[in-house]
């Protein structure tokens, strides 16, 4: 069998849909930097991929590759190793590939009990997977060395994997012929900071710069701290406040979670001043509304305080993504993992489209405006901006 052949046969096997794990190793050079790959079967969005999880001597990478991309795939890593191990359920195979690229392949039939079972993946459809180790997890105390998700950090791990699913949802949005600026303000512990790092550059190799900004400083250094331990090196955390940050004249992405109040509508103005391609943002206190809010038609339900609170805040975020779909930008608001506040949280996502609102949309918000008496402090951010 020559090199060709090889590829050919093993390629074919990975898509049978009876392949079950695999190893290359043995790198031709002792200074290659990439000491082992992993192999493994994963379903993600109801196809077959397989996962090559990259071993360095510290950090861990893991990529996932279409099975019609695989022989690509195979070509680049098998120029680089020189031993392949391949387990099937219906056999094992060794495969040593010597200096001159000679191919020597063994094949055990089996009669393993071990199946193909991607039952986990369809259930969870995670983009990060359970027992798969993530150095930036790791870290950050969510998972143990080996990949496990510790117990008291279940949720943790489900929010991290919800945020994920908008930065995949908003990889068409952004640009690819240049470097990807992105700034997310009140980054806090920066678990889902690290998950956006992860994702985009190492998951999906773009070229970003992120930048994460709080007003904490020991928070900052332990950031900085473990980005230059994972290698993370164009991502940064810097001590600030939002109205404080005038380094940028122009964002790709602006992430803000849990600002408070209408440090959300600062961060909402900035970014579409800015002019931001996505935005992310998770509200927090919204409490602008709940002392402006004087409508007497709204009385049977404002008279009852818990109840003015949550109008309040609901009433606040219709509002902000109202106000961002007048000035040019397509705005949800979806439902968010978040179980450091409440269970269920809001997160307003808003992709910038140019569309020119006109004078009845302008209209319409008006009306629900004045129904309530507030004056937002976005509308008065945005005004410029705004048909009138």
């Amino acid at each position: 069998m020559d090199f060709e052949d090889l590829l050919e046969a093993l390629a074919t096997r990975l898509k049978s849909g009876l392949f079950i794990s695999g190893t290359i190793s043995q790198p031709r050079m002792k200074s290659d930097e990439l000491k082992r790959v992993r192999l493994k079967p994963v379903e993600l969005r109801g196809e077959l991929h397989i996962q090559f999880e990259y071993q360095y001597e510290r950090i861990l990478n893991h990529e996932n590759i279409s099975i019609d991309d695989i022989h690509a795939k195979l070509t680049e890593l098998l120029e680089r190793f020189r031993q392949v191990h391949a387990e099937f359920s219906n056999e094992n195979i060794h495969i040593q590939i010597s200096k001159k690229f000679k191919v020597m392949w063994k094949a055990k039939q089996t009669t393993s009990e071990k199946v193909v079972d991607l039952s986990h993946n369809r259930k969870k459809n995670y983009l990060l997977e359970e027992d798969v180790p993530y150095p930036f997890l790791v870290r950050l105390g969510v998972q143990t060395p080996d990949g496990k998700v510790k117990k008291q950090r279940q949720d943790k791990f489900r929010q991290i994997n919800r945020f994920v699913e908008f930065i995949d949802d908003a990889l068409d949005h952004l640009p690819k012929d240049r470097t990807i600026r992105i700034l997310d303000f009140g980054s806090g512990k920066s678990y889902l900071t690290f998950a956006l790092y992860h994702y985009l550059r190492i998951e999906k190799g773009l070229n970003i710069q992120v930048t994460g900004l709080d007003l904490k400083q020991e928070v900052i250094e332990e950031c900085n701290t473990i980005a230059k331990d994972l290698g993370y090196a164009d991502l940064e955390f810097l001590v600030g406040d939002i109205n404080d940050y005038n380094e940028e004249t122009s964002v790709d992405m602006v992430v803000t979670l849990h600002a408070c109040d209408v440090a959300t509508d600062m961060a909402l103005a900035r970014a579409v001043k800015w002019g931001a391609n996505v935005i992310l943002s998770v509200p927090c206190c919204q409490h602008e509304l709940f002392g402006q809010i004087d409508s007497p038609a709204l009385d049977v339900m404002l008279q009852h305080g818990l109840i003015k609170e949550r109008f309040s805040a609901l009433a606040t975020d219709s509002i902000r993504a109202e106000l961002l779909s007048l000035v040019g930008y397509e705005a949800q608001l979806l439902e968010f993992i978040d179980m450091e506040h409440t269970p269920k949280n809001i997160l307003i996502r808003a992709y910038k489209t140019g569309r020119k609102s006109s004078a009845d949309e302008y209209s319409r918000y008006e009306a629900f405006r004045n129904l309530l008496n507030a004056k937002p402090f976005l509308e008065k951010e945005l005004d410029e901006l705004l048909y009138k």
